[in-house]
């Protein structure tokens, strides 16, 4: 008896212990508005500065295109960051992957840039194959870029968000579940063929015209967060650029997750993405760039199995746009103004329970830096193109969308431009026991309603509009 009280004790003990450490390494979630927090205050003083600086520009456009290989050579005798060779190089994206290293390419991954200039603004759209713009690369890039008196915010990154890209460039626990053991060489290379295809393109300027649009293809996507009750942003957006006498370029974005290869393929692909840009460069475009669009909280849907599945969506996609871009007008001339606004963040909330997440402290140890996070837009006559550093909520862009389409305005919103704060979904959803909100929803039930009531007074201003 005395054996087994003494164990009792000993567990009981253990269990105070545990029970201690997870008091102490958890804090409860905070609920209360933002209007009164300092991160809030703070970023909206930035946005009164840029207000006051912002220029609407109405005059002839030049646009410059570069395209720039980052398909990784693998299985080499050693990592060379300056001709992208690697020993091995694990796929980011999923953590089932577990980090296991790329066993060969299925199509060739790239980097391309349209510079677009018009007046005295210049500013350079980005498209990369990856997963994420990683937020140390693209930090590297901001250095590499300034020495030429390039500015971080002259730059609208994206990425098609392939799940079967590059890995290795994500630092921290929880990076590293997505994106495989890190490795400085990856990202060297990264930061060195980005920085290149944006001075490239800058190069590359020359008269163009420009044209934009959207239309609805609802059946190639689906809300994975809440099945058919949920909305969805169903709408392909577009920008063409046409070099006078030369060279076309596509810009493209939808709002399906690049998933429909699963964490059972081991080859490097762009995925549905990629087949969009081979088949638009093959009927329409010297180069076709793809934006991610909203895809939080959003699946693709198509038919197929294994790389069937993402042609098949990819193609139809470019069927699709290649219809319309026969009724688009070009102009060589535009309304022009392009606006960056730095924003601070609310403390890390990790969510462990609905009122327990882990404190500030033992996040920031777990997860990558969110880097520079900014929001963007960018006015082109009657488009409206915002690029946010999340996977954005389909629900949230619907409503901007909607917000300015009734004031004549096409809308566009894409994700992952530079900075990375996980899944931005509206705080309704942020109780719900999934992978969304629960695992990515990095900054407490705020967030989402934070960043959409930024991304209203950013329309606002480049719209001159009061009621969005």
């Amino acid at each position: 008896m005395k054996v087994i009280k003494r164990i009792g004790i000993i567990l009981g003990a253990l269990l105070m212990i545990i029970f201690l450490i997870l008091y102490f390494s958890t804090s409860s979630i905070k609920s209360e508005t933002y209007f009164n927090e300092k991160y809030y205050h703070e970023t909206i003083a930035r946005l009164d500065t840029i207000k006051e600086s912002m220029v609407v520009t109405i005059d002839s456009i030049h646009a410059g295109f570069a395209k720039v290989s980052i398909t990784p050579a693998l299985h080499q005798t050693e990592d060379n960051s300056a001709q992208g060779k690697f020993t091995q190089l694990p796929l980011a994206g999923f953590g089932g992957r577990k980090g296991k290293p790329a066993t060969g390419i299925h199509d060739s991954i790239f980097v391309k840039a349209a510079a677009i200039k018009v007046g005295h603004q210049t500013i350079v759209f980005v498209a990369s194959d990856l997963l994420i713009m990683p937020p140390n690369v693209v930090d590297s890039v901001t250095s590499i870029l300034s020495k030429r008196g390039i500015k971080r915010e002259q730059i609208f990154y994206s990425a098609t968000h392939t799940h079967s890209s590059v890995g290795a460039w994500a630092p921290g626990f929880i990076g590293e579940q997505f994106s495989g053991k890190q490795n400085t060489s990856v990202e060297k290379w990264l930061a060195l063929q980005i920085s290149k295809v944006i001075i490239s393109a800058l190069a590359d300027l020359t008269p163009a015209r420009i044209g934009t649009g959207d239309f609805s293809v609802a059946q190639y996507t689906r809300n994975r967060l809440i099945g058919e009750s949920g909305n969805r942003n169903n709408d392909f957006s577009f920008i063409t650029l046409e070099q006078i006498g030369k060279k076309k370029a596509i810009i493209g974005s939808y709002s399906a997750h690049a998933t429909t290869m699963g964490s059972d393929n081991m080859q490097i692909s762009a995925d549905y993405p990629g087949y969009w840009q081979q088949k638009m460069e093959e009927t329409s475009a010297d180069y076709a760039l793809f934006f991610a669009g909203s895809v939080g909280s959003q699946s693709p849907v198509g038919e197929g199995d294994g790389f069937d599945k993402p042609k098949f969506i990819g193609e139809a996609l470019a069927d699709s746009l290649n219809k319309h871009l026969q009724g688009i007008a070009v102009k060589d001339t535009v309304k022009f103004s392009a606006l960056s606004l730095r924003i601070d963040l609310p403390e890390y909330h990790i969510r462990l329970t609905t009122q327990r997440n882990l404190v500030t402290a033992l996040s920031s140890s777990l997860l990558p830096n969110s880097g520079n996070v900014y929001l963007q837009a960018v006015r082109m006559g009657n488009m409206i193109w915002i690029t946010t550093p999340c996977d954005f909520s389909g629900e949230f862009a619907l409503q901007l969308k909607n917000s300015l389409s009734t004031y004549g305005y096409h809308a566009n919103v894409t994700s992952f431009n530079g900075g990375y704060t996980g899944y931005i979904v509206p705080g309704r959803y942020f109780y719900l026991d999934e992978y969304e909100p629960k695992l990515m929803g990095w900054f407490g039930p705020n967030m989402g309603d934070y960043t959409m009531e930024l991304i209203r007074q950013l329309s606002r201003v480049i719209t001159n509009t009061n009621n969005i």
